[in-house]
Formats: structure tokens, sequence, C-alpha cells
């Protein structure tokens, strides 16, 4: 298929006035550059190659990583969706600082080749916005380089978080900046996010609003259901438990393979885990075991070293009676994707072995 490519999209400065120039750039960049530069050049080069559609890899964080085909098409839609959304027209100047062998990165070398940006490239390192001193009209980050990055955010005037939760903790120091702060909705499969939240500053929203051509309803399970036929023709149903504001906003909840059911109480573990963000320093999760009384109760299972378990008693005050942990089990090491989320059911599957 013949990809649109703007003609005033530059990378690092530099412009190039072909597609050939391009392909010879990420040619130099897979024989000469550093293995986040080979991920880019290998990208560019799977983008150019004349077929129609792209091989990505999924996170692995809800199950094992899988390769899956994503049309170009639909990634130029998706690119276009964002720049529509976020306003973010020719010249726009972005910085990419996530590595390219996964979908975000990826699609912020696709918005800028189609929407003709001015792309900043970094290592995909925690604190790549405080090593220089560019300023960005809009960048991608994950919640721990947001972190960080604090100090430095002035320089960005739009962020879109993912590839995780935004914690409590990180949410309150975000209402002291001035940059426009978004948390995001999406997975490989939807080609990044198909919604947004406000995360700071007087529109600050629970709600996930859609991007455009992007419609939402709820199965029998009440998980979410994607209609966005720019993006995939097949409708996108996820396990995420929702509640449905109207067909283009939504309330997340939690995973439904994560719902514990707790004297007769469903309990979303991530709705715990937020709450409990700001009071926990060690990596943890809330998960449940099997009780005769409750049919599941709720457990902590933490990340730490030390062989004492620390007493969170004061902490769980916090949560409601159902949602306080019953029982508190530590991990010397928590398995985590190449991504840095914890490995939920590994996790879990780990306790087997100890019990």
């Amino acid at each position: 298929m013949e990809l649109p490519f703007h003609k005033a999209f530059t990378f690092n400065g530099l412009q190039y006035e072909s597609k050939e120039e391009l392909y010879a750039f990420a040619e130099s960049l897979q024989n000469e550059g550093d293995e986040y530069e080979i991920h880019i050049g290998d990208f560019i080069i799977a983008w150019l190659d004349g077929t129609d559609f792209v091989k990505v890899k999924t996170s692995g964080s809800t199950g094992k990583p899988k390769k899956i085909q994503l049309p170009k098409k639909a990634m130029v839609n998706s690119a276009k969706a964002t720049a529509a959304y976020f306003k973010l027209g020719e010249g726009t100047s972005a910085l990419l600082c996530l590595p390219a062998n996964y979908i975000a990165g990826k699609m912020m070398l696709v918005r800028a080749m189609v929407m003709g940006w001015n792309l900043h490239v970094v290592a995909p390192e925690k604190d790549a916005l405080t090593q220089y001193d560019n300023d960005y009209d809009f960048v991608a980050m994950v919640p721990y380089q947001v972190h960080y990055s604090l100090k430095d955010l002035n320089k960005v005037k739009k962020v879109i978080i993912g590839g995780g939760p935004v914690s409590k903790e990180l949410e309150e120091a975000l209402q002291s900046v001035s940059t426009e702060a978004f948390g995001t909705y999406g997975m490989t499969e939807t080609i990044t996010h198909v919604a947004v939240r406000r995360i700071n500053g007087p529109a600050r929203s629970e709600t996930f609003s859609a991007l455009p051509n992007a419609k939402f309803s709820q199965d029998e399970r009440d998980c979410l259901v994607i209609l966005a036929p720019d993006i995939s023709e097949e409708k996108v149903i996820t396990n995420d438990v929702i509640n449905l504001e109207s067909p283009t906003s939504f309330i997340w909840l939690g995973r439904y393979d994560n719902v514990i059911n707790s004297g007769g109480v469903k309990i979303f573990p991530e709705k715990v885990e937020e709450k409990l963000s700001e009071k926990i320093m060690e990596p943890f999760i809330i998960a449940s075991e099997k009780n005769n009384e409750l049919g599941e109760r709720v457990i902590l299972i933490i990340e730490t070293k030390s062989n004492s378990i620390p007493d969170y008693s004061d902490v769980f005050k916090i949560l409601s009676k159902y949602e306080r942990p019953k029982k508190i089990i530590s991990l010397s090491k928590f398995p985590y994707t190449e991504t840095g989320k914890i490995k939920r059911g590994a996790v879990l599957e780990l306790l087997k072995k100890y019990k």
C-alpha cells in the first residue's frame, strides 16, 4: 500500500526528502546504531517495505507475549486520531523516549512520519526528559519515566502516560505541574490508546473518553467492548470490567480475570492497589486465596528480600472491611515483563510452588 509520508517530518533535526532517503538512514541505524536505534531502524524498514502489515509483539502483562499483525492503514488512522484529539498538526515538536520494539514507540514514529512532526529521538531511559534542554509539544511516557521527570515536565505541553497504572502518588504530584497530563487506555491490538482521561488540572477525571471514531459497549460480564472500524475490522472484546457512562466514555474498574468474590462482594485488586500505592513502597499485588467462610479472601503479596514482613495494619485502615488483606505473603523477587510490569499470573504460579 502507498503510505502517507509528510515532507515536513524531521528526525533529530534532519529532514528526508523521500522514502528512499529515510530507508537508507534506517539501514545505517541497523548497522551502526545502539540497541534502541537498531529497533528504530528495523521498524522504519518494516514500515517502508511495501507490505500491508507490521508484525508487533504484545507486552505479556496479561498472558504470554505473542506476535500479531497490524494493518499499516489502521496504524495511519490511529496516528491521525491521536493528532486530531490532541490538536497536533504539522510542525509539532515531539519526544520519542520509548523503545521502538513495542507498539507505543512504533506509533510515535508513525505519527511523526504521517503528520510531519519534528521528532527528537533519545534512548528510552527513565530520566530521558531531564537530559536535554529542548521543549516539546507532545511526549509519550510510562509512569516511572514521568516519576523521574517531574522537575522537568515544564518542558512539555502535553504528556500521555501508558504502559501501566498511574499511582495515586504520581497523580497527586502531577497536580502541581503546568503540563497537561493524560492517562491512556489501550493495548497492542487497538494500536495503543483508544481512550484517554485527564489526570491533572480542572479537567481531571476518572472517566476515559473515546478518540475519534471509537465507540464502547459492554458484554454480559460488564467488560468493555471496543468498536473502532478505522483501527480494527472486528469488535475488540476485552477482559476489562467498566462502568459504561456513554457510548464514548467509561470508568475502568479492573480485570475480569482478577476479580475477587469475598462473601458475595466483588473486589477489584487494581482499585485496592491504587489506594495502597501511596502507603506501600515495595512492589506488591493484591490477590486472593480460597476460604471456607468467604469463598475467597484478600491477600497482599509483596516483593522484599527482608525476612520480616512489615506491619501494615494501620495502612489497611484506609480500605473497606472486605478489601483489607487477611494475610501478607512475601517473595524475594517478582517476575516482570520486558516493559517492567509485574506478571500477576506468574506471581500466583510461584506461590503455588511454595504451598
